[in-house]
C-alpha cells in the first residue's frame, strides 16, 4: 500500500517538471499518526508500519469519548489533549533537485515541531498560526525516499478557554516552484475607489465613458532570485474579472543578482474601468495574476483574488460600505465544526456560514484567533464581512488557565500578529484588525505600551484597515488601552446599557459592539413564565457552584442570559437604537465545543450561546433576528404544542412584513397582537389543549403567512433529509442528513428521544453524529446518536470511488429508514 502511495507522489511531481511554473500540491492525504510519545520517530528509517494511515485536516480529540475530569476541563469540551506524531514519506524525481520546495501549514494545535530528513526544521507554539518551511536544502531527489515528521504537543491543560482540537488541523500545502520566484508570504494587493465627479478622472483618461473606476495597487511584491546568474526578466500583473475576461494588465523590466532578494511595489496603480463592487450582498471578486517571465515563458506566477470596496467608521452614523449606510450585523465564532471537531472541512464551513446568510448575517468576528484561510476564502465568496482577531490574551493568563498564550506571547507575539496580517491582507471580506479580546492589561498601564506596539506591527504591513480591540472597560479613566490612543475603532463586549454615553466618554471616537449577549439556550426548551428573566449565573462567585437544571438544559425563550450580558432582543434594540454603534457580533453564531456557562461541571461540555445549536438545528431566536435582519417575510411560532392539560403555555411569535398576528387554537382566535417598540416578539399565554396553533400574520388586513403547530401523536417512523444527495469522490465532502422522529401524519414528536443507530454502504463513511444537546456523552465520532427534541444529524464522508451509497436509520419499535447518495464526479 506504501509503494503504491509512493509511486503516486512521484508521478504528481513528474507534472511539475513539464508545467515550469510554481505548483501548489495538496499534501494531505497519506500520513502515518501515532498518538503517544516516540521521539525515535525523527528518524527516516523508522518502522511506521504498525501507525494508522489517515488524512488531513486531523483532530484526534474528537474521536475520543467525553471524559469527566478531563485535564482540559469541560471548558475545553472534556476532550483529551495528549501528544501525537505524524510521518509522511514521499520520493522526488531528480529533474526537480533544480527547484525551490517548501511545505506550507495552515495551522497545528499546538506546540509543533517539524524535521524533514531528521533536519529540524523549527516550532511553533501558537496552534492558530500558519507558517513555512523551506526543505529545499534537506531533500533527496532520484527516487530516494523523504521523510517529514511534525510532532504536535497538547499536553499541557488547560491551555483554552473552549476546545481547541489537537493535531494538524488545517491544511498542509507543498509549493514547488523555480529559482527565480516570487517569495512567501506573496504579494499584497490593496485597491481604492476613483471619484468621477470630481473632475480628475478627465487627466487620465478624457475620452472615457466609465461610470466607475478603480485603482488596484500593487503594493509589495517579494523576489528571490536563489540562482548562480543574474536574472533579466518581466513582472506582468494581469487582472481578470469573474468571467474569466481580462480587464487590465501591467509590465515591467526587473534584474536580480545572484542570490538576491527584494521587495518591489507600482506607484500609482492599475486602473479598473466600469467596476463591479464587492459587498455583502454582491460579493464581486477580480483575479490579479502577478507573473515572472522570461523569454515569454512564464517562470513564476501567483493568483490573488480582490474585491473593490471601499469603507469607512464615521464617529456618529456608524459604518458605510461603498457609501452607503451599513449596520454590520454580525455574530462570533469559534473555530470547530461541530462533531467533526476542529479539523477544518469546507463543506461543514460553507453550511455554518449559509445558515447564518439566510438568517441575515453579514458580517464574522472569528474569536478570538485567525481562522483557516479557506474559511477567509468563502467568506469572500459568500459576502461577509471579517473582524480577523490575533489573541485571547497577552502576557497575564486567563481563568485558571496556567498553560494558555500568555507563556509565548512575549517571544512570539511581532511573529504570529504578522502572519495573520501578512496572510489575510488581501481577502476583501477582512475589514479590521483586532489585536485582542477582553485583555487584562487593559486595566494596567502594561497595556498602553503594548498596545502602541502591536497596532504598529498591524500598520506597518497593511494600512489600508482599521485596528480595533474587543474591550470590556468602558470608562476612559480605567482603560489603558484606550488610553494608547492608537485604537483607530474601539470595540466594546457587552454593557449595552453605556451605549448612549460612549460618545461622551470618548468624543470623536467611532465605536462598534464587539460582543453582545451571552444569552443561553437550549434548543426545543421551554420553561414558564417567559417573562422571567434568568441570570445564570447570577454573578463571579457563583460560577463554579452554580445548579441550573437538572438535566443541564437552559430555556429557549429568549430570557436566560449570563451575569455579564443580556437577552438578545435588548442587546439588538441598543445597537439599532444609536446610530454611533457601528454593528454588533453576537456571541455566538453557532453552539461550540466546551465553556458550558451556566454549567461548571461534567456532563455539560459544549456551550448555549449559540442562535444555532451545535448540530446546525436553529434554535428559535434564529427567527427572531432574520425578522430583523432581513427583508424576506418570517413568521415564526413556538414552542410545540405536545404539553399537559391544565399546563399554561407561554406562545411566542417572531414575524416581519405585517403590521400584527391573529393566534388560533383549533379554530377559535386568541386575539391579535402587535410588537412594540421595546419588544420583538409577541406572546400570548394559553391554557393548553389538544390540537393546532395556527398564526396568521397580516399587514394592511391582508394575509402575508400562515404557520401551524399540531399536537404530535406517537413515533411512528424516522424521516431522513439531507442537505445534498451529490457528494463529489473526494474523500471529503460531506452531506448532512438530518433525522427526525414524526408521528403518523408527519408531525415532529418533539420530547422523542430514541436511540438511533446509523449505518452506511457503498464508498462513504459516517464522520460524525449530533443532536445539540450540551450535555450528551455519546461520542461525537460514533455512529449511534440518542434523538434530542425529536431531532438527530448524521455527517456522511464521501470516498475517492464513484458509486451509490445508502444511509441506514434503525431504532427500537420503529421501521428502519434509509436514503440514497450518489458519490460522483
Amino acid at each position: 500500500m506504501k509503494k503504491k502511495c509512493l509511486l503516486i507522489i512521484s508521478v504528481l511531481f513528474l507534472n511539475v517538471i513539464q508545467a515550469q511554473v510554481r505548483q501548489v500540491i495538496d499534501f494531505n492525504k497519506d500520513w502515518n499518526f501515532f498518538l503517544g510519545d516516540d521521539s525515535a520517530a525523527i528518524n527516516p528509517l523508522y518502522n511506521d508500519s504498525k501507525w494508522r494511515t489517515l488524512s488531513l485536516p486531523h483532530d484526534w480529540s474528537i474521536e475520543s469519548n467525553f471524559i469527566n475530569n478531563a485535564p482540559a476541563t469541560n471548558q475545553g469540551g472534556s476532550l483529551p489533549g495528549g501528544i501525537g506524531w505524524y510521518r509522511k514519506t514521499f520520493q522526488l524525481a531528480d529533474s526537480l533537485s533544480y527547484k525551490k520546495i517548501s511545505i506550507e501549514f495552515d495551522g497545528i494545535y499546538e506546540n509543533s515541531e517539524v524535521w524533514i530528513n531528521r533536519n529540524y526544521l523549527g516550532k511553533r507554539p501558537n496552534g492558530y498560526a500558519s507558517f513555512q518551511y523551506d526543505l529545499t536544502p534537506y531533500l533527496k531527489f532520484d527516487g530516494e525516499k523523504n521523510v517529514i515528521v511534525v510532532k504536535v504537543d497538547n499536553s499541557q491543560q488547560p491551555n483554552s478557554r473552549w476546545y481547541t482540537g489537537s493535531g494538524i488541523y488545517r491544511d498542509v500545502k507543498m509549493v514547488v516552484k523555480n529559482r527565480l520566484s516570487i517569495e512567501y508570504p506573496g504579494v499584497f494587493i490593496s485597491n481604492s475607489l476613483f471619484s468621477l465627479d470630481n473632475g480628475h478622472w478627465e487627466k487620465y483618461n478624457k475620452d472615457s465613458k466609465a461610470k466607475s473606476a478603480g485603482f488596484v495597487h500593487i503594493n509589495s511584491i517579494p523576489l528571490s532570485n536563489n540562482t548562480f546568474q543574474s536574472q533579466l526578466f518581466q513582472l506582468v500583473k494581469t487582472i481578470f474579472d469573474a468571467a474569466g475576461k481580462k480587464v487590465a494588465e501591467h509590465k515591467s523590466e526587473l534584474k536580480l543578482r545572484p542570490a538576491e532578494s527584494t521587495t518591489v511595489g507600482l506607484g500609482g496603480g492599475i486602473i479598473i474601468e466600469n467596476l463591479i463592487l464587492w459587498s455583502a450582498d454582491h460579493p464581486y471578486l477580480y483575479k490579479v495574476v502577478t507573473g515572472i517571465y522570461q523569454n515569454n515563458v512564464a517562470v513564476d506566477e501567483v493568483s490573488t483574488s480582490i474585491g473593490f470596496r471601499n469603507f469607512e467608521f464615521d464617529s456618529a452614523k456608524g459604518f458605510f460600505l461603498n457609501g452607503a449606510p451599513l449596520k454590520i450585523k454580525g455574530v462570533c465564532m469559534h473555530h470547530d465544526l461541530g462533531a467533526i471537531g476542529a479539523a477544518f472541512n469546507k463543506t461543514a464551513a460553507k453550511r455554518q456560514l449559509t445558515i447564518l446568510k439566510e438568517m441575515g448575517c453579514n458580517a464574522i468576528r472569528f474569536s478570538h484567533n485567525p481562522p483557516a484561510s479557506a474559511m477567509l476564502d468563502l467568506c469572500d465568496e459568500m459576502g461577509f464581512l471579517v473582524m480577523d482577531e490575533a489573541f485571547d490574551m497577552w502576557n497575564k493568563k486567563k481563568n485558571k488557565n496556567k498553560y494558555d498564550y500568555h507563556l509565548n506571547f512575549e517571544e512570539w507575539h511581532e511573529r504570529d500578529l504578522q502572519a495573520m496580517v501578512l496572510r489575510d491582507r488581501n481577502h476583501p471580506s477582512v475589514f479590521m484588525w483586532s489585536i485582542g479580546n477582553e485583555i487584562r492589561e487593559q486595566f494596567d498601564s502594561t497595556g498602553t505600551v503594548i498596545t502602541k506596539k502591536l497596532v504598529e506591527i498591524v500598520k506597518q504591513l497593511d494600512n489600508t484597515r482599521p485596528v480595533t480591540s474587543a474591550l470590556t472597560e468602558t470608562m476612559p479613566d480605567k482603560n489603558f488601552i484606550t488610553k494608547a490612543n492608537a485604537l483607530d475603532v474601539l470595540g466594546f463586549n457587552y454593557k449595552y446599557y453605556d451605549y448612549p454615553e460612549l460618545p461622551k466618554r470618548f468624543p470623536g471616537q467611532k465605536f462598534i459592539a464587539t460582543e453582545t449577549a451571552s444569552a443561553l439556550e437550549t434548543r426545543g426548551v421551554y420553561q414558564f413564565p417567559s417573562d422571567s428573566m434568568r441570570v445564570w449565573p447570577p454573578d463571579y462567585k457563583a460560577q463554579d457552584t452554580f445548579a441550573g437544571n437538572k438535566d443541564f438544559t437552559a430555556s429557549a425563550y429568549d430570557n436566560t442570559f449570563a451575569y455579564w450580558g443580556g437577552t438578545h432582543e435588548k442587546t439588538w434594540l441598543a445597537v439599532k437604537k444609536y446610530p454611533h454603534m457601528a454593528g454588533i457580533f453576537v456571541w455566538s453564531g453557532f453552539d461550540f465545543l466546551g465553556e458550558p456557562l451556566p454549567y461548571p461541571n461534567f456532563p455539560a461540555r459544549s456551550s448555549y450561546y449559540g442562535i444555532v445549536d451545535l448540530a446546525g438545528f436553529p434554535k428559535d431566536v434564529y427567527y427572531m433576528y432574520q425578522s430583523e435582519w432581513t427583508t424576506k417575510p418570517v413568521l415564526h411560532i413556538f414552542p410545540h404544542w405536545n404539553w399537559q392539560v391544565g399546563d399554561t403555555v407561554d406562545v411566542w411569535a417572531y414575524y416581519n412584513s405585517a403590521d400584527a398576528v391573529e393566534l388560533f387554537l383549533n379554530g377559535k382566535s386568541l386575539g391579535t397582537k402587535t410588537k412594540t417598540d421595546t419588544s420583538l416578539h409577541v406572546m400570548w399565554r394559553v391554557p393548553f389543549i389538544p390540537g393546532t396553533l395556527k398564526a396568521i400574520s397580516r399587514k394592511n388586513g391582508k394575509t402575508v403567512l400562515i404557520k401551524e403547530i399540531t399536537t404530535a401523536g406517537k413515533p411512528y417512523k424516522i424521516e431522513l433529509l439531507a442537505d445534498r444527495k451529490n457528494i463529489k469522490a473526494n474523500g471529503n465532502e460531506l452531506a448532512f442528513v438530518t433525522a427526525r422522529i414524526v408521528d403518523k401524519a408527519g408531525n415532529l414528536v418533539p420530547e422523542a428521544n430514541n436511540l438511533i443507530t446509523f449505518s452506511i454502504t457503498g464508498n462513504a463513511t459516517i464522520a460524525g453524529t449530533d443532536n445539540g444537546y450540551q450535555a450528551d456523552t455519546i461520542s461525537l465520532s460514533g455512529n449511534k446518536r440518542r434523538a434530542w427534541k425529536g431531532m438527530a444529524l448524521a455527517i456522511v464522508k464521501s470516498g475517492l470511488k464513484k458509486g451509490n451509497s445508502t444511509l441506514t436509520a434503525s431504532a427500537a419499535g420503529l421501521p428502519v429508514a434509509s436514503i440514497a447518495l450518489k458519490i460522483a464526479d
